[in-house]
């Protein structure tokens, strides 16, 4: 492996830096107080929208899609820096159209979706008009076991009924949401992961319900939110299966794994976030006679810290790097790796900045407590530690097997 950045992303690099310095950063303060919080409805800030228009005629748009006809043409391992880069700002991603869920939900549309959902519905995502969400969970039942799905999809005739409750819903809340992608069963008595479809339901559609709005450690995480949602007897056409009746599961492990990289990228960039002000506040804070990078073990902390986020990048980019060589089902045991490694090392480093920074570091006048729960929804979302280590295992122990039957039989 190459650990060099190629040429092309390089210049990304260098330009979504200089972008981040002159526009992002600088506009993160007007944003937040432009934003409307607290009780619904949200808003989008002005600020938010002025950012998009600069990113976009800046060639910075969708930088996440591989497929050159809808994106950057970028691969995994050129797209993970960027990635990092945006994940340094909570309102990076949406400035550039590389916004979780929406990301995944594009990357379905272009590789699953009919020319028509991609004209209905792909064209307004691409060019930021529209946002998205995606319904799979549910409150009901274990969702770390997706084959638990009580939700359904059943065709009928022409049209899909769908009924079923789901929640953490992200991005549901916001004032651009104007549809959702749906999974739910379709055929009960058919093949463990043959039973699922994915179905595109508009907002407006009757019976599709906000329940309610679910809070994240206190916060609601506006205009984007996290939410509950009802289906009763909503009714859709045919034509708005994702590549056709029971192909759900098929769906959902190619949606999965450039998502997993850029969640841990963005999730790394807060890391260095967080370490930077641990930094600064151990240079800058004293106490008994001293400044806090001389007390205890706080110098220890800072390089571990450092230590840990070098470590969990090169994972990453590794990941990234077998999955533009060797494919995703090849990658499958890294995919998941850092999927546990990369939020438990972000976790870890925000708690210790928040430590260092004493009663400022769990006030919201710092980001450290919004960085702190993104890293540990990430222990949640797309699938909790404990299933990915089963995953991590089960791979190794058929490769340790199939190793050790390879040299009984050479012997």
């Amino acid at each position: 492996m190459d650990f060099a950045y190629s040429p092309q992303a390089r210049q990304y690099i260098e330009r979504l830096n200089a972008f981040m310095s002159e526009h992002v950063l600088p506009a993160e303060a007007e944003y937040f107080s432009q934003l409307k919080r607290g009780a619904r409805p949200w808003n989008v800030p002005p600020v938010m929208l002025a950012l998009k228009a600069k990113a976009r005629a800046a060639g910075l748009w969708n930088l996440f899609l591989p497929d050159a006809e809808f994106g950057a043409g970028l691969s995994n391992t050129d797209y993970a820096p960027l990635a990092e880069i945006m994940g340094r700002s909570h309102i990076a991603p949406e400035v550039f159209n590389c916004n979780a869920p929406d990301t995944g939900n594009m990357e379905v549309l272009v590789k699953y979706g009919s020319p028509a959902q991609q004209e209905q519905w792909l064209k307004p995502l691409l060019a930021g008009e529209i946002r998205s969400a995606f319904c799979m969970t549910e409150p009901e039942v274990a969702s770390s076991d997706a084959t638990n799905m009580r939700a359904t999809a059943i065709v009928e005739g022409d049209e899909v009924l769908l009924n079923g409750r789901k929640w953490w819903s992200t991005g549901i809340g916001h004032p651009d949401c104007k549809f959702v992608i749906f999974m739910g069963l379709t055929y009960p008595d058919g093949p463990k992961h043959a039973r699922h479809s994915m179905v595109i339901a508009p907002l407006d559609t009757s019976g599709v319900k906000i329940e309610r709005m679910l809070p994240v450690f206190g916060a609601l995480d506006e205009p984007y939110g996290h939410g509950e949602v009802s289906f009763t007897n909503v009714r859709v056409p045919l034509a708005n299966i994702i590549a056709g009746p029971g192909r759900g599961f098929e769906i959902a492990q190619g949606r999965l794994g450039p998502g997993r990289i850029h969640h841990c990228m963005r999730a790394l960039g807060a890391a260095e976030v967080a370490l930077e002000m641990m930094c600064q506040r151990a240079l800058t804070r004293t106490a008994f006679g001293k400044p806090l990078a001389e007390l205890g073990g706080n110098a220890d902390i800072i390089a571990n810290a450092r230590m840990g986020i070098e470590q969990a990048r090169l994972l990453t980019l590794k990941a990234a790097w077998m999955m533009d060589t060797v494919g995703a089902k090849a990658a499958m045991s890294e995919i998941s790796q850092i999927k546990v490694v990369v939020p438990n090392v972000a976790q870890l480093v925000i708690d210790q900045a928040i430590q260092m920074h004493g009663g400022a570091g769990v006030c919201d006048d710092l980001p450290l407590t919004g960085l702190y729960a993104y890293a540990r929804i990430l222990r949640l979302a797309d699938g909790p530690d404990e299933v990915h280590r089963a995953l991590i295992a089960k791979l190794e122990l058929k490769a340790q097997g199939a190793h050790a039957a390879a040299l009984g039989a050479a012997a």
